[in-house]
């Protein structure tokens, strides 16, 4: 069909005043790009819709934990039955783009004492071939500044390939800078940083976790941080919940134009949730 061309020009004109009034009722997309997994045996087979949200970055947070692989290799005593079905995993639209983490352990102080048998288990990690689509590594043992032993793991990570992430948190709220000072004095520089928000664990509202990532973004490299946001809350009588999506959205909101990972999916995000919550985006003011 032909139109001429000062129709087009105005058919052009209209449809673009359309779009923009679309974008502006529908406001800014959610900030999410990506979520972390952290594998364990009941989510070896994590399965969901997260890519309604924007999810289509997966960071796993290990390939090992303890005496479990999630992994065939590397010695590896799991029987093949129990292991991810990595291939299906590969084909999902929340995992096109994947950070594979090495070697941890279920148990953080553990995990700390055993920084050098980690690093030596991760280089064996980080050799095998997967149908993922890896694009860096991450290292699992996370970071904070009560942590006096740290400056042991700077030097360990040079073993590890890159790009090479690791994961930092701020409980003790020592603030934005005194953090990437502590960060300056042992991370290699070529390293990058997923800064857990503490939302979740009530460490800070949302609003001082954009202070803190403003502040890494400056001083580490704004490709050199991203941010995880706990969607997770203390539950009466111990332990954790999901957050709801009331709980949730000014999290979200607060984060409005960075790309956020949510922690964790497959434990705290199913698919009616995963639902609720973008229900909950477009229908909310602006």
């Amino acid at each position: 069909m032909r139109i001429c061309h000062g129709m087009a020009i105005l058919l052009s004109g209209a449809l673009l005043g359309a779009s923009m009034t679309s974008m502006a009722a529908r406001g800014p997309d959610m900030p999410v790009v990506g979520m972390v997994w952290q594998p364990d045996y009941p989510t070896r087979s994590p399965q969901g819709n997260w890519e309604q949200l924007g999810v289509r970055k997966l960071l796993v947070q290990w390939s090992a934990a303890g005496d479990y692989n999630f992994v065939d290799g590397c010695n590896s005593t799991t029987p093949i039955a129990d292991l991810p079905d990595w291939s299906r995993i590969a084909a999902e639209p929340w995992a096109q783009d994947v950070i594979l983490g090495l070697a941890g352990d279920f148990d953080e102080p553990k995990a700390r004492r055993s920084l050098e048998l980690l690093v030596e288990r991760s280089r064996c990690l980080a050799a095998l071939m997967t149908p993922l689509r890896v694009s860096g590594w991450y290292f699992p043992v996370e970071a904070d500044p009560t942590w006096t032993g740290v400056t042991r793991l700077g030097p360990l990570l040079n073993q590890l390939p890159r790009p090479l992430w690791i994961s930092v948190y701020d409980n003790s709220n020592i603030g934005a800078d005194a953090l990437a000072d502590w960060l300056d004095t042992w991370l290699p520089a070529d390293v990058g940083v997923f800064f857990q928000d503490g939302v979740g664990v009530y460490a800070r509202d949302a609003s001082v976790a954009m202070d803190y990532l403003k502040v890494l973004q400056r001083r580490l490299g704004k490709d050199r941080v991203r941010l995880i946001a706990e969607i997770f809350r203390p539950a009466l009588g111990g332990g954790f919940r999901a957050a709801t999506a009331d709980e949730m959205l000014p999290q979200l909101r607060a984060y409005t134009g960075e790309q956020v990972y949510l922690f964790e999916g497959p434990h705290y995000l199913t698919p009616p949730q995963v639902l609720e919550v973008k229900r909950a985006w477009n229908e909310s003011p602006r």
